[in-house]
């Protein structure tokens, strides 16, 4: 074929673009995946692509393939388009090929006969195109399927944690409930053997949960929601922090109802409590530490609460309380980190913090969680 076919052919593909791009939509439309797009989506990057053909047809182009799609279009971005739409790899070459089909049918009804520079010309920019998407496609897939097997694995984890809480407190209340006296020797080493095992799998799920979330308090919070028990949180929490507050000095209170359930990430959400905890414990040397919790209605958000009759807050730092970087009031130099963490983690949840307090009578934060799956999302 004369090079000047190469011109003809690509004033052939300008005039008859738009029909073309229709016989192509059509044809498209019989793979599964393409039969509900509407035509920008359908179309993606693909006229683009046509105007690019046009170019290397009337440039004689004797580019490499990754230079003849250099400027342009972008069938990586297409890749990502047709994994989007739900596309299988089969469907994202078949698209490429049925236009392939169209412009050879094309030129062969208007008389020319796609050999030689043309045809190669053609393929080289399909090929390509091609290659660069189902790559991209293949790509994201993998990292897809990489992703939803790590959610599942701290999913896993996640649910894990809750029976072996609740595990933990039962081995604990034993141990106090048997007295060393009225406790077999026996008895002493099969509760020895449970704590370790529990914190054996304790040790193990946590190493699960580091490995396979990814929780940026910076620039986001990652969750892994899930319906649980709130009372056997609180009261694990109670009993890790126990030694902290002291047998004596300062009193922790469990107030949450035994039944009361909560839609939330279970990791964070201790995070919170434990934050919420630890800042009362600083500030109430001898007194009592209320933790509580209660469910509006039926629906909607549960709200919770941890209330302490220490030394209270002044005023002047209530506003700025859960700001990052806010001095403690009492430890000179302390970052007020531990309260901007609760903020932005209930934030996630769409929830809300507040605080009340008296300067010298104490002080009580409360913030909101979904109750449970199908509740209403909370407003920030």
């Amino acid at each position: 074929m004369p090079i000047s076919e190469l011109g003809k052919l690509a004033a052939l593909i300008g005039q008859k673009r738009d029909p073309l791009l229709a016989e192509w939509r059509e044809q498209v439309r019989q793979l599964p995946s393409a039969r509900e797009l509407d035509t920008p989506t359908l179309n993606d990057h693909i006229p683009d692509l046509l105007d690019e053909l046009v170019t290397a047809l009337q440039t004689h182009s004797d580019q490499t393939i990754p230079e003849a799609i250099t400027e342009g279009s972008s069938p990586p971005a297409h890749g990502l388009q047709r994994l989007k739409d739900a596309f299988d790899i089969e469907e994202v070459v078949a698209e490429y090929n049925i236009l392939r089909g169209c412009i050879h049918d094309l030129a062969v009804d208007n008389g020319l006969n796609l050999q030689g520079k043309p045809f190669h010309v053609m393929n080289r920019l399909l090929d390509q195109a091609i290659g660069a998407a189902v790559q991209t496609f293949a790509t994201q897939r993998a990292l897809e399927v990489q992703q939803r097997r790590e959610e599942y694995l701290a999913f896993v984890a996640h649910d894990l944690r809750t029976p072996l809480n609740a595990i933990s407190l039962a081995g604990m209340v034993l141990a106090r409930a048997l007295s060393a006296k009225d406790a077999s020797r026996e008895t002493g080493r099969m509760l020895k053997a449970l704590r370790r095992s529990v914190e054996q799998l304790e040790r193990l799920v946590a190493q699960v949960l580091e490995e396979n979330t990814n929780l940026e308090t910076e620039l986001g919070t990652k969750l892994e929601r899930r319906e649980f028990d709130l009372w056997p949180l609180v009261e694990h929490l109670i009993h890790d922090l126990h030694p902290v507050a002291g047998t004596a000095s300062t009193r922790l209170v469990n107030e949450v109802p035994m039944d009361l359930v909560v839609y939330a990430d279970a990791n964070l959400l201790r995070r919170v409590f434990q934050n919420l905890i630890a800042n009362a414990i600083e500030h109430t040397p001898r007194g009592e530490i209320v933790i509580g919790a209660r469910q509006p209605g039926a629906e909607g958000a549960v709200e919770c609460w941890v209330s302490d009759n220490g030394t209270g807050i002044p005023p002047e730092l209530l506003e700025k309380i859960f700001d990052k970087g806010d001095v403690d009031r009492e430890t000179e130099g302390r970052s007020g980190l531990g309260l901007a963490i609760v903020k932005t983690f209930t934030e996630a949840h769409g929830g809300k913090v507040t605080v009340e307090s008296n300067e010298g009578a104490g002080s009580t934060f409360r913030f909101s969680v979904p109750a449970k799956a199908n509740a209403p999302a909370l407003h920030r």
